[in-house]
């Protein structure tokens, strides 16, 4: 009784549309107080406590760093240089501006590790050259939309951040090792459906006639912005810093560039920068914080244990309960960001993982490309959202492009469920 309570009060919240951190916590403290009525102050002390350990986690210290890192490199020009490089090297044609959108998007993924940042960042370069050349501002918005969910998959990523806290035997090395090799399969996922549909409808007519960027040039521009994944994940892999360093490394490397390279940011600029990084931060950790409360609700019912049962024996198979995570990942996807998606059910869906054996590092990949697919899901996509608003388009009138962009991903996650080996053969062969 009071386990359905929990999550009635908490579902009730949510479309009521308080703040999930908020209706986590209410959801949790409520629960806590029907269990411990004959108790004092009805066990709400572990609430605060709770709240803490929560937050009091060294890897997530990160989160802040890579947060700030998105907001740096969005201000700084890198997109826009790396833009021009992707063009100089692919040519000018119908679909090569969709291409590049992606290209530059995974690229961007190895520097800051938020979708909604990344489609940001993306979109605001992409969309409009998109426009000039001739693409219906739907389907720049649901590329750009779609690209910016490789970003969670690409290391960094704030999601394998949150799941490493989450899962003691999944390092963050691990994780950000076996995402690479889907989040650039996805990438080229992506990639043959969004040329595929512009040169059938003859988008982007106006693109061939559009100037080539010089090879040279270009590339020159770019050095800094494409030296950035290799100093992040370089230094992690030649053991100079760990994770959490590493995003501090990735600031400094940003400021940098920022201000004593292009010169795109001053020191009147910091302040807003700052500001920005510290209000998503904020959200995040909160959220985190907050999901706590829910977390040890959920252990002092007893609540894990019945639902494992029920779904290890309701007779579907291994296969058919992979099948029915993925499904209830990618709906949870339309509604809900990456972090909070992992706060809520990697409690209740790692002992299934147990329970089957599967490799918890690639089962942590499965769970971040169900939650991307979710990010450009209509019709509550987060990617898609930051898009369409960009393109200054409704979220609806993307649903004839972004279908055949869920299709594409989705079979690429099909390939790495299939073949595990995709996720795991370079964090094996790094030695994590």
């Amino acid at each position: 009784m009071i386990a359905a309570l929990l999550f009635a009060v908490f579902i009730v919240l949510m479309l009521l549309g308080v703040p999930i951190g908020v209706a986590l916590s209410i959801g949790g403290g409520l629960a806590i107080a029907l269990a411990n009525t004959t108790t004092q102050l009805f066990g709400l002390l572990a609430v605060p406590q709770n709240f803490y350990a929560g937050l009091a986690k060294y890897p997530l210290l990160a989160i802040p760093m890579f947060v700030l890192v998105g907001s740096i490199f969005d201000r700084s020009g890198v997109a826009q240089r790396l833009v021009n490089f992707a063009i100089a090297i692919v040519g000018r044609g119908p679909g090569m501006l969709p291409l590049v959108a992606i290209v530059v998007a995974m690229f961007l993924g190895g520097i800051s590790g938020s979708g909604p940042a990344n489609a940001a960042a993306v979109g605001s370069v992409m969309i409009a050259a998109m426009s000039r050349a001739g693409y219906p501002p739907a389907y720049s918005a649901s590329v750009v939309g779609a690209a910016a969910a490789t970003d969670i998959l690409i290391p960094p990523s704030v999601a394998f951040i949150v799941y490493s806290v989450m899962v003691p035997g999944a390092s963050v090395p691990a994780l950000f090792a076996a995402g690479m090799v889907p989040g650039v399969l996805a990438g080229i996922a992506l990639i043959v459906p969004a040329v595929w549909l512009a040169r059938r409808h003859g988008m982007g007519a106006a693109e061939a006639r559009l100037p080539r960027p010089a090879f040279w040039p270009a590339l020159k521009e770019a050095s800094w912005g494409l030296a950035a994944p290799f100093v992040i994940l370089g230094g992690m892999r030649a053991g100079w810093f760990t994770p959490t360093e590493a995003a501090v490394v990735a600031v400094f490397y940003g400021l940098f560039v920022g201000m004593a390279v292009h010169k795109t940011i001053t020191v009147r600029d910091l302040f807003p920068i700052l500001r920005e990084g510290a209000e998503i931060s904020a959200v995040i950790m909160m959220v985190v914080a907050l999901a706590g409360v829910f977390a040890y609700a959920l252990s002092t019912l007893s609540i894990i244990d019945p639902v494992t049962q029920a779904i290890v024996h309701s007779g579907l198979g291994e296969y058919g309960v992979l099948a029915l995570l993925i499904l209830a990942m990618i709906i949870a996807g339309m509604f809900l960001d990456g972090i909070s998606i992992f706060l809520i059910f990697v409690p209740l869906l790692l002992p299934i993982a147990q329970t089957y054996h599967w490799d918890l590092v690639w089962f942590g990949v499965i769970l971040t490309l169900k939650v991307a697919l979710g990010q450009f899901t209509p019709p509550m996509a987060v990617n898609l959202m930051v898009s369409c608003r960009i393109a200054g388009v409704r979220m609806e009138s993307t649903i004839p492009w972004v279908l055949w962009l869920l299709l594409a991903m989705g079979l690429a996650m099909l390939l790495v469920i299939v073949f595990p080996p995709l996720a795991l053969w370079l964090p094996q062969r790094l030695g994590y």
